[in-house]
């Protein structure tokens, strides 16, 4: 064979050829929805993000059962409207995702400690592959929940954590995303 001949199989090619690859899963970024300023930025890259790289947004409120240390009565009428103002503020959030860039966000709440929902979420869903917190622009520093995973060497969830700085205006966001 020289230089310029087509290559040749020597072999017929097999009647079971190599299996597909599986399809590729949608790259979620996960916010933690609490209502707060910070929340709102992070969701607006986050939201971005997705749209750009044709990933999805998961919103994440965590009820903490500490609230509901009550008489029983009492303590299941708490836990009713802390959920449902927890739905309040998912749905206010989604309707920013979506009014924004068009993307569609996936409601969660649950009730625990925040970091172990958190983490149990990641652990369950193998599409979450970026958390994406917003900073606080305090005194005081970013917010106990970045301050609380920075500190925490790699943050103990097993994917990379992107930080929105809270000073960041709506256009900066754009640009960065």
């Amino acid at each position: 064979m020289n230089a310029k001949s087509k290559t040749e199989w020597s072999e017929p090619m097999p009647d079971n050829p190599a299996p597909k690859a599986p399809p590729a899963r949608k790259r979620k970024f996960l916010v933690i929805a609490d209502g707060s300023e910070e929340a709102t930025k992070a969701l607006h890259f986050a939201a971005l993000r997705a749209a750009h790289t044709g990933g999805a947004v998961t919103l994440l409120a965590v009820l903490s059962p500490a609230d509901f240390q009550h008489w029983l009565g009492v303590e299941n009428i708490m836990r009713e409207e802390a959920r449902a103002e927890a739905e309040h503020v998912l749905h206010k959030l989604a309707a920013q995702a979506y009014d924004h860039c068009g993307v569609q966000a996936e409601l969660i709440v649950r009730e625990g400690k925040l970091r172990e929902q958190m983490a149990q979420l990641i652990s369950e869903d193998p599409d979450i592959a970026v958390m994406v917190l917003g900073a606080g622009t305090s005194k005081e520093g970013p917010g106990p929940l970045v301050s609380s995973i920075a500190s925490d060497a790699a943050g103990g969830f097993g994917i990379p954590v992107t930080i929105v700085p809270g000073d960041l205006s709506d256009e900066q966001i754009d640009l960065l995303a």
